[in-house]
């Protein structure tokens, strides 16, 4: 995997400003592991971060902004930010700062090993398995990795990874008591949550290079409500266990909330590895309302929170879900910058990232153009059973030109977000299509619409990613919205006739059916009727206009509606199903 020889380990040091231990991609197609020192000075030839999940990657690389966050003091503002994306040697304040810092970076130093508590100890010298930090070992189930029975030993460098990984998303449940931890009671600390990023619906902007995605990333200070000093956590005095005393006032800033100690570790290893682990509950950090210090997240308005805790508003991060792809999701990112913009006054339902209105900002002030594509990585951790173990890590990418996240002028924002609702309610015919085939022969199960409801998303996934990636600086919002309802009603019309064809005699026969409006007899022909009535309402600009229809590049030409006519007469019958559930809660 390494394209060098690695510099020797000393006994008793690992470090990770000389040492490989960032894996990596190279522009070239290459893979490698970096020091933290190589890692800023070839980011240009670095694709992106290649970490063991996806998560380690988030984990890392909010590690690499906390350190050039901290080498540059800054950027102060949007004009600094500028010079810096202009100047090819931006990261260079790096390496000093590293070389000054370096004490701090020591994986293994018997004083200060690197986001560890040193002496880090239970009241029985235990020392427990790897499996704890290693998160790719599901705990009770390792079955279900290459690492079968378990993560018995590791290297330096892979440890130091999952120490990161650890701090940023280790699960919740009962933990081991520490000594000198006043939290532990016989010799357990109780839940106190997931590490801070495992409540985040991770949002991360890529650039082409490494370099690139460091300075997208790299939030100027006049956005962030900052206090002083803002310091990352080897600028800070050695941690011990039990909760540091001056939480109160932070986090800080940048620097303090992408290091924060969600834990405290003290890693065991001799000559050849890391053997061993004892970990505990750190510094906790609850998310609610944390909107103007996290920016790498969506925020939801939480009724349930404002009225348990009896103030309003109250907002919570928007986890990902991993059933639902980026794109549907992308209401999140054009949605309001500050609570207070609702309607009369009211907080607004959710927030967008922070970091999507600082690239919205960069646009507005014409530093980047209007044109340029933007891709948003997003992560995420899914826990079960109490927040105790991982279930589920998921990530995704959404591409689009800058001009969609504008604040200037939102209308190509708006037209992106309305095409996902208008794919919401295609797919949603095309679900009730399948309930209501399911029902001429009898069955009550939901199975069906739910299989329907995946095969249609599936299937508007790439038409939709191609149709956002293609919106540019000028394009008719209506015409972009019009030319997408065509696109989806093709495709899930396709997807209709399919479940039409596979239907079966029985269904074709049919049976009395209770709707809203009495009895009906229901088959496979008024399902298709029915069907091609709620496509047209879903998608009403994909009616053929024969008077004027405009072009584009990779836009579809509108097609002839031969269930035009049903649709309509079905629409006259005011024919429908028994009520939907999701269609009444929706």
């Amino acid at each position: 995997m390494h394209d060098r020889l690695q510099p020797p380990v000393e006994q008793g040091m690992f470090d990770l400003t000389e040492q490989p231990w960032i894996p990596v991609l190279l522009t070239d197609g290459r893979e490698s592991e970096l020091s933290l020192r190589e890692a800023f000075a070839q980011a240009g030839r670095i694709r992106r971060l290649a970490g063991d999940l996806p998560t380690q990657d988030f984990a890392l690389t909010r590690l690499l902004l906390a350190i050039l966050h901290d080498a540059l003091d800054g950027p102060g503002d949007s004009d600094d930010w500028a010079e810096l994306w202009e100047d090819p040697d931006a990261l260079a304040p790096a390496l000093p700062y590293l070389e000054e810092h370096r004490d701090r970076f020591d994986l293994l130093h018997p004083h200060t090993p690197f986001f560890q508590c040193a002496g880090l100890r239970t009241g029985k010298d235990e020392i427990f398995p790897l499996n704890r930090i290693v998160a790719d070992v599901p705990n009770g189930n390792a079955f279900f990795t290459t690492r079968f029975p378990g993560a018995e030993r590791i290297t330096f460098a892979e440890a130091a990874r999952w120490v990161v990984h650890a701090h940023a998303y280790d699960t919740s449940g009962i933990k081991t008591g520490v000594e000198g931890d006043p939290r532990a009671k016989a010799g357990k600390a109780y839940p106190q949550g997931p590490a801070w990023a495992g409540n985040l619906g991770g949002v991360l902007a890529e650039g082409d290079t490494l370099r690139e995605t460091l300075l997208l990333n790299l939030i100027a200070a006049d956005q962030w409500k900052t206090k002083r000093p803002d310091l990352p956590a080897w600028r800070r005095p050695p941690i011990g266990p039990g909760a540091a005393d001056d939480l109160a006032s932070r986090p800080a800033g940048p620097r303090d909330l992408y290091t924060w100690q969600s834990r405290r570790i003290r890693l065991h290893a001799d000559a050849e590895g890391v053997n061993g682990v004892v970990l505990t509950y750190g510094d906790p950090l609850a998310p609610r309302n944390m909107f103007d210090a996290e920016p790498m997240t969506g925020w939801r308005r939480s009724l349930a929170q404002e009225k348990k805790l009896g103030r309003s508003p109250v907002y919570l991060p928007r986890e990902m879900d991993p059933a639902r792809a980026a794109w549907r999701g992308i209401g999140s990112l054009i949605a309001a910058s500050a609570p207070d913009r609702g309607p009369a006054g009211e907080p607004v339902p959710e927030l967008r990232p922070g970091l999507v209105h600082w690239l919205a900002r960069l646009e507005t002030e014409r530093i980047l153009p209007r044109g340029r594509l933007m891709r948003l990585r997003t992560f995420g951790a899914v826990y079960g059973t109490q927040q105790s173990v991982v279930d589920e890590i998921t990530t995704d990418t959404v591409a689009f030109a800058l001009v969609v996240l504008s604040e200037r002028d939102p209308s190509l924002g708006r037209a992106a977000q309305d095409a996902v609702t208008d794919a919401d309610l295609a797919v949603r015919a095309l679900g009730d299509l399948a309930s209501d085939l399911a029902r001429a022969v009898g069955s009550e199960s939901d199975a069906p619409r739910a299989s329907a409801r995946d095969a249609g998303f599936s299937a508007l996934d790439g038409p939709y990613r191609l149709w956002l990636a293609g919106i540019r600086d000028g394009d008719d919002p209506a015409e972009l919205r019009a030319h997408w309802q065509r696109q989806a009603r093709q495709t899930v019309a396709r997807l209709g006739d399919e479940l039409v064809a596979q239907a079966g005699e029985v269904a074709w026969q049919g049976r009395v059916v209770t709707g809203n409006k009495g009895e009906t007899w229901l088959n496979t022909s008024s399902a298709d009727l029915w069907f091609r009535a709620r496509l047209r309402r879903a998608l009403p600009l994909a009616v053929p206009d024969t008077t004027a229809e405009g072009t584009g590049p990779g836009l579809i030409p509108p097609q002839a509606d031969a269930g035009q006519a049903d649709a309509e007469a079905a629409e006259a019958a005011d024919f429908d199903t028994a009520p939907d559930p999701e269609r009444a809660t929706a």
